[in-house]
């Protein structure tokens, strides 16, 4: 009852760009372009009402990514969803001071999404944005199959069913696949469960390091693997054979 009551005020609070599938008409995507030689650039854009603008930028594990918006108007907001999210933020700059500098879990494309809340949007308010991008970092590429084999018809090296609490949920075992970028414990890990929802955890050295969501990470290590937390709602066991291999 109380998580449902919990997700019921998260869903309210959400701006109209990330909650209503019904506003991907008002939707414009922009390809983040750095000039030549350069790993930095500043984008100007401009937000109406309903619509919204998604930034997309195609980034590796390993790397790190900063930016910074700001904006002529105070409810101008960003948020950073990781690859093949079409709404579950990673970063949240209502949260974070429009500011977000940390190092990426995933390969993908990376979506900065820059909107009006729900009660600007609604007066159909209009407003002007700066958005700096900074990329940085070195790429932690996957192990090649022919030094770990892939399993069959998947992008990773190893899968398992793992124990899990993730929020909003009665699951208790999750779907885990490991793309190993290491023989060190450095890999990510994707977590998977309900058939839609996912989380992805970048080891590096046998250490959690970075994740697709906005809270914070903890973990503890035993004599099985890792048990990694989020923000005390929810909590993921990963054995460490499957980040090791072995």
């Amino acid at each position: 009852m109380i998580r449902s009551l919990l997700l019921s005020l998260l869903l309210a609070l959400l701006p109209w760009s990330v909650w209503s599938n019904e506003s991907n008409g008002d939707r414009s995507v922009k390809a983040v372009a750095f000039p030549k030689g350069k790993t930095e650039t500043v984008i100007e854009g401009r937000i109406k009402g309903r619509g919204y603008v998604d930034h997309t930028l195609r980034a590796s594990a390993g790397q790190t990514l900063i930016l910074q918006l700001n904006s002529s108007h105070r409810a101008i907001y960003f948020n950073l969803l990781p690859p093949d999210s079409s709404d579950n933020a990673m970063a949240i700059g209502e949260q974070s001071g429009n500011r977000f500098d940390g190092l990426l879990p995933d390969d993908g494309v990376y979506t900065v999404r820059v909107f009006l809340i729900r009660a600007a949007a609604r007066r159909n308010e209009t407003g002007r944005y700066t958005l700096k991008v900074v990329a940085g970092g070195t790429a932690l590429k996957p192990i090649a199959a022919s030094k770990d084999a892939l399993v069959g018809g998947t992008r990773f090296h190893a899968v398992a069913n793992v124990k899990c609490a993730p929020a909003y949920t009665q699951t208790r075992e999750c779907e885990a696949g490991a793309v190993r970028r290491s023989f060190d414990g450095t890999a990510t890990v994707e977590l998977r469960w309900d058939k839609t929802w996912k989380r992805r955890i970048l080891f590096v050295k046998g250490e959690p390091k970075a994740a697709d969501v906005p809270q914070p990470m903890t973990f503890t290590l035993n004599e099985r693997g890792w048990v990694v937390s989020f923000g005390g709602d929810e909590s993921f066991e990963i054995p460490e054979p499957l980040v090791f291999g072995g």
